[in-house]
């Protein structure tokens, strides 16, 4: 930068204008913000010379390349841990064995080993450098994203035979791309099998279709010994892609996994080896396993590296057969008094508010309420015990908005168990619509009538039309005629503006807003956590651990280990509060894979950071201000902000949220990031009431169809009134007793226009958290039935 011309002390100095008189508005004029001398006080600076800031950009310079060589050295030495590369093909037919077989045998000096769960080890002593290598299932999304999630470099491998990128390949991609890509390498296999004057286009080809995600990668080749050399060299001297939500943890990649049952039987302890990575890890601390949950630990102990980088062939076989009689050191043992507690809820006081005894008139009336016999819709075959499980109320609303026959009543009423029966229904109904199509159609549409959901099909037009509807007419809502609108829209309020007028967030919480945990100050926490674990505990980076997790149920940790199979599993170190419930909201922006309308509540599969979950949540619009506009459905190609009742989590964190087919695969609908953790979110729903000008005179005009009865006029008179065409006005008088209403606008009302009343109700999401845990490729399955 060019340094600025500063006068020296020979700088001519002119001799102000003396004028006989000023007013006092001049002299305040003239001394706008100046100082006296001697309040002034003027820093001794020194100006640089040329040498001199030449010398301090050299400094600089020097400073920063010495931070980047140390990060790059902080990697695949023999004390720190090795290079963890995730190997995914971007075709599904492509055999990985393959690449690997060449990246073993490529260096006759490579140390090879294998750990127990199949991640591969190669040390190259002539590199000074470590690689591990992990690869994650086919076609399994969730052990791809797991992998993923931990790994330092993305090895990815096409063929110049056939397709390089399917469709996995594809969704690889964005799936990389959308939780946080880690450095990413490109190789290109086979192209030794193509014609020597078609290698060139061959794997230019590849480098075309790998452009579209990747720009900047070259794409290499893999198919000789001095290929592997090469790929070994770019991994290790790469520049490394910074992930945020693992940069503040401390993770780790499971090598080795043990159970050990208790004396009882109905909890254990389980022992997770590998390489920690990260920031230091507290023992006190929690951890959160992967598909799993949250856990405490009861000692952390440290282990010789079993995949040392001069460790000679001969002991490769001894290494390989250690028992548990080796030494171990004890690094940390925990402390009951400091240990961190896994109460997630907080236990609202029932007596904690106001309360005065009951009249014996409030007694009779519960007892006849409770003597009413309840009719509730539950599937066949079902009992009265099981059908006693059935929720009926819901948070946003009770019987008072029942009465309405408009799509927004079933959306504001709908119960989780309720859609969980309905679906039971459905797939009855399904199939018996399946066999009459097998016996209509014949056998040689079988199998494509298998893949076919008619009724789905028809729940899935409905869905479309409801949300064209919504997006043509928005928020607008018919008036019930068979119940007066008073008692219909009981909850719902007038503004004076949605923008400026006051909303306590405070007011008339539901139940489930005393369970959960709020920060004061969510922003000003989180940098004050980040502070406080950069240098509290001595850095265990790269020892090779191992945890000891206690209190594990048995049940859950069989169904875990049967669901997960050979998944990698991730372990990662939670911040304080990490485990405590609250509202989280995240910004969502919609992929264009998909073009679904997505409905408010609807169940779907989140993954937040390093926790993975299934919940049902409200959207609402992503603006400014102090409220938020409920949004039905979440349409494509938009963003918004999904709000739900979660464990908190400190930003940064990227989110991926799925939806599960019942005859496909995992859907990627949405991804974006961590907006908050507060409950103090309003999201305002709005509806809208029409009504049609009768008579037009003036300023003046009568208004009809909006409100079928005299009272309700009356109880919505302090309301504003609205037009399409711009007119503001007010209810003034009603006319009759059929609703008519005589108001007055700021204009001439035409006979076109259309006048609207805009009521708003807040909005709060239901209380329906579930840990999700992988069960094959495709689908997933909630604990909460585990749960304790």
């Amino acid at each position: 930068m060019q340094q600025a011309h500063r006068p020296g002390q020979l700088k001519q100095s002119n001799k102000a204008h003396k004028s006989r008189h000023r007013s006092k508005r001049g002299i305040s004029a003239s001394m706008k913000g100046k100082v006296n001398v001697k309040e002034f006080v003027r820093r001794n600076r020194h100006i640089l010379k040329k040498e001199e800031r030449r010398h301090q950009a050299l400094q600089l310079r020097k400073n920063k390349r010495e931070e980047v060589l140390a990060k790059k050295r902080a990697l695949g030495g023999n004390r720190n841990p090795p290079f963890l590369v995730c190997v995914v093909p971007l075709n599904a037919q492509l055999d990985v064995q393959s690449a690997l077989a060449i990246l073993k045998s490529c260096s006759e000096g490579a140390i090879v080993t294998q750990s127990d769960n199949g991640i591969l080890h190669i040390g190259l002593p002539n590199f000074k450098q470590r690689f591990s290598f992990v690869c994650p299932e086919i076609e399994n999304d969730f052990a791809l994203l797991d992998a993923l999630k931990v790994a330092d470099t993305a090895l990815y491998i096409s063929s110049a035979l056939g397709d390089p990128v399917d469709e996995w390949g594809e969704k690889v991609l964005a799936l990389s791309m959308a939780q946080g890509m880690p450095t990413p390498v490109v190789v290109a296999m086979d192209i030794e099998g193509v014609h020597p004057k078609k290698r060139t286009s061959e794997k230019q080809n590849v480098q075309k279709l790998v452009s579209k995600w990747l720009p900047e990668e070259k794409v290499m080749q893999l198919d000789k010994s001095s290929d592997g050399l090469n790929v070994f060299r770019r991994i290790g001297n790469q520049k490394r892609n910074i992930i945020h939500h693992r940069e503040r943890r401390p993770y780790m990649l499971a090598e080795k996994v043990q159970y050990v049952a208790d004396s009882e039987g109905e909890y254990g302890t389980l022992k997770i080896s590998g390489y920690l990575r990260g920031t230091p890890l507290n023992v006190n601390g929690l951890i959160h396993i992967t598909g799993l949950g949250d856990f405490q630990m009861s000692r952390i102990d440290g282990h010789d590296d079993p995949h040392p980088l001069n460790m000679g062939k001969e002991n490769i076989k001894a290494n390989s057969m250690e028992t548990e009689t080796e030494k171990n050191t004890v690094l940390q043992v925990a402390d009951s008094t400091k240990q961190q507690s896994l109460a997630s809820e907080n236990i609202p006081d029932p007596m904690d508010a106001e309360q005065t005894w009951p009249t014996e008139e409030e007694i009779e009336e519960a007892n006849l309420e409770s003597s009413k016999k309840v009719v509730k819709k539950v599937p066949k075959g079902w009992s009265d015990y099981q059908a006693a499980w059935i929720v009926e109320s819901d948070v946003e609303g009770d019987g008072s908005d029942a009465g309405s026959e408009s799509g927004d009543d079933d959306e504001d009423f709908m119960s989780c168990e309720e859609d969980n029966s309905d679906e039971e229904n459905k797939e009855d109904e399904d199939n018996d619509f399946a066999s009459v199509a097998e016996s209509e159609i014949g056998v040689t549409d079988e199998k494509y009538d298998a893949t076919i959901d008619a009724h789905e099909e028809h729940e899935m037009l409905q869905k479309l039309a409801a949300a064209k509807e919504d997006q043509q007419f928005p928020d607008e809502v018919d008036t019930p005629q068979d119940v007066s609108a008073r008692e219909r829209f009981m909850r719902y309020r007038g503004l004076e503006s949605f923008r400026t007028s006051s909303w306590d967030p405070k007011e008339n919480l539901p139940a489930d807003y005393a369970r959960i945990f709020q920060f004061e100050n969510y922003d000003r926490t989180r940098k004050r956590i980040f502070k406080e674990t950069e240098d509290t505990l001595e850095n265990m980076y790269g020892y090779y651990i191992t945890i000891y997790v206690k209190n594990v149920r048995q049940d859950l940790w069989k169904v875990f280990n049967e669901s997960n199979g050979s998944s990698p599993l991730s372990v990662f170190g939670l911040l304080p509060h990490e485990h405590k419930m609250s509202v989280m909201n995240v910004v969502l922006k919609r992929t264009g894979a998909n073009d679904e309308p997505i409905k408010s509540k609807e169940r779907l599969i989140f993954q937040v950071g390093y926790r993975r979950f299934i919940v049902n949540p409200i959207f609402s619009q992503h603006t400014n201000g102090s409220k938020h506009k409920y949004e039905r459905y979440f349409q494509p190609a938009s963003t918004c902000v999904a709000s739900f009742f979660a464990p908190i989590q400190f930003s940064p964190s990227t989110v991926l949220c799925f939806k599960e087919k019942r005859n496909t695969k995992l859907q990627l609908l949405a991804s974006g990031v961590l907006l908050s953790c507060t409950p103090d979110r309003l999201v305002i729903k709005r509806i809208i009431l029409s009504g049609h000008p009768y008579k037009v005179h003036k300023k003046s005009a009568v208004i009809r169809f909006m409100f079928f009865n005299r009272e309700d006029v009356l109880y919505f008179k302090p309301c504003k009134l609205r037009t399409k065409y711009g007119r503001i006005g007010h209810i003034k008088e009603p006319l009759g007793t059929h609703g008519h209403m005589k108001c007055v606008f700021d204009g001439q009302l035409k006979s076109q226009d259309t006048v609207l009343l805009s009521l708003y109700k807040r909005i709060f999401p239901k209380w329906n958290y579930e840990n999700c845990i992988v069960t094959d490729r495709t689908h997933s399955r909630s604990n909460s039935v585990m749960e304790s």
